[in-house]
């Protein structure tokens, strides 16, 4: 073959390779592609933002509190949580809807003996301190099981509402029943063992949850409204009996309500009526809000004290540096992370991710209204923290968890199963 013919072959072998590869190079962008539509960077916007103003603004009260030698430790503990729930957050997405649905039973049990075991291996300092037996203690290493059993309780609701809607197609009021009876069995034990724990914060959200997924779960109306009332009357005579002398005795005997929960009522009905006793961290909290004004006083200024703000009290410092404007932005982010989850939840054709979705967002918005609505005065305090903002490691990663399975919705996408 002369040279002109070898220098042909060559550039045309030279081509082939080339469309081959450029072939190739576009099938692999278009999975790249592809893999990054499945991922909601609308719901990690909001998250990752979150979590840099909780950071922050933990800096900022553990600075500025005396109580609180050990800044760097703390601070360390807090960054190493964000990280064990970014890789949660990974892991989770990875997992198929296949596997959530078989593993839950598993982890709602083990999530029962967790919270039994509490009920005596519970941490007395912190007992002592919080009056709630939530808390076990490893060394200097605390963890709260109940914050991690919301996510175990909302997989399980889940579970048990798509398994018999999927085996009752025709709803009728007896399946209606039925159904109601299953939610309760599941949610029955998880208040129980809340209740010998001395935690009516973390009960009301379990109750939250309980009721997004009630609504949600196709429930005859009829059903529905009489139910709402009833709650709506408990509710009513529960602000009765904790406003009246001969209530509050009633409650106190009966052993429902404590004397540090009373307190608490006092203090969100007259903030400024103890402020050197039971309402100081409320009153203080809003004087701090109150002396931020409209564009706070800078980054990393603690001019009021505010006991425990690190956790339950965090928005008064995002209130006192960063006044209305940062607060509102703080308030903004949380309802455009709702909102994305909400489509998330309408876009999803897998019933099963769709009532972990409601749980999942019924658990974050009812801990954002009140911690933010304590610190502002408008509900009673709780100790409910913040979501992604308040310190603790518990709270934190149960929060990433739930982040994980809404984004493992639009990850996946596939169908739930029919049958177990």
């Amino acid at each position: 073959m002369n040279a002109d013919g070898q220098s042909f072959l060559f550039w045309a072998n030279i081509t082939i390779m080339d469309k081959d590869s450029t072939e190739e190079s576009v099938g692999m962008e278009k999975t790249r592609k592809k893999s990054d539509n499945r991922i909601d960077y609308g719901v990690i916007l909001p998250v990752f933002l979150l979590c840099l103003i909780g950071a922050a603004s933990l800096y900022v009260a553990l600075t500025h509190d005396p109580s609180n030698p050990s800044v760097g430790r703390i601070l360390g503990f807090q960054a190493l949580w964000y990280v064990l729930g970014i890789a949660a957050i990974v892991i989770i997405m990875h997992i198929k809807s296949k596997w959530l649905w078989k593993l839950t039973p598993y982890i709602y049990g083990i999530g029962l003996v967790v919270m039994l075991a509490l009920v005596k291996f519970y941490d007395p300092a912190m007992e002592a301190s919080t009056g709630s037996k939530n808390w076990f203690r490893f060394g200097s290493f605390t963890l709260q099981p109940s914050e991690l059993m919301k996510i175990a309780f909302i997989m399980m609701l889940a579970l048990v509402v798509t398994r018999h809607n999927v085996n009752n197609r025709e709803r009728t009021l007896k399946s209606d029943g039925l159904l109601i009876a299953k939610m309760l069995a599941v949610t029955i034990p998880v208040l129980v063992l809340i209740t010998l724990q001395n935690d009516f914060g973390t009960m009301l959200v379990f109750l939250a949850i309980f009721g997004g997924v009630f609504l949600m779960s196709g429930i005859s109306w009829r059903i529905v409204i009489p139910v709402i009332a009833a709650f709506v009357l408990i509710g009513g005579g529960t602000i009765f009996l904790v406003t009246t002398d001969t209530g509050r005795e009633l409650l106190y005997n009966t052993g429902i309500f404590k004397e540090y929960q009373f307190a608490r009522i006092d203090s969100w009905l007259d903030p400024f009526h103890d402020t050197q006793g039971q309402s100081f961290q409320l009153a203080y909290a809003l004087m701090a809000i109150g002396s931020g004004g409209m564009f706070g006083k800078g980054f990393n200024v603690s001019d009021v004290y505010v006991p425990v703000r690190e956790s339950d009290m965090i928005f008064s410092v995002i209130g006192e540096n960063f006044g209305f404007v940062g607060s509102a932005f703080v308030i903004l982010l949380y309802f455009i992370l709702i909102y994305r989850m909400i489509r998330i939840c309408f876009d999803t054709n897998n019933e099963f991710y769709a009532y972990l979705a409601t749980g999942i967002i019924m658990m974050i918005l009812f801990h954002v209204f009140e911690n933010i609505g304590a610190n502002i005065g408008l509900l009673p305090l709780t100790g409910i923290p913040l979501p992604f903002i308040s310190q603790g490691g518990s709270a934190l990663l149960s929060n990433m968890i739930g982040i994980g399975l809404i984004l493992s919705m639009r990850y996946q996408a596939e169908t739930a199963p029919k049958t177990l």
